[in-house]
C-alpha cells in the first residue's frame, strides 16, 4: 500500500477516494528522473517561467 493525497483538501490517505471530501486521491511522488527524460527541458523551461511571473 502506497500513501494518497487529495487534490481538493490536501489530506493524505491510504484509500482510493478521499474520506473528508469523496474526492479521487493520487500519488504525490515526482516521476522517476532519468537522464533520457524527453520532456525534461521543457518542464524545467517552464518552472522557470512560472518563478519568474512571481
Amino acid at each position: 500500500m502506497k500513501i494518497k493525497k487529495c487534490p481538493n483538501c490536501g489530506r493524505y490517505t491510504l484509500k482510493d477516494t478521499c474520506p473528508i471530501c469523496g474526492e479521487k486521491t493520487y500519488h504525490p511522488k515526482p516521476p522517476k528522473f532519468s537522464l533520457e527524460d524527453r520532456w525534461g527541458e521543457y518542464r524545467r523551461k517552464m518552472k522557470r517561467a512560472l518563478k519568474s511571473k512571481k
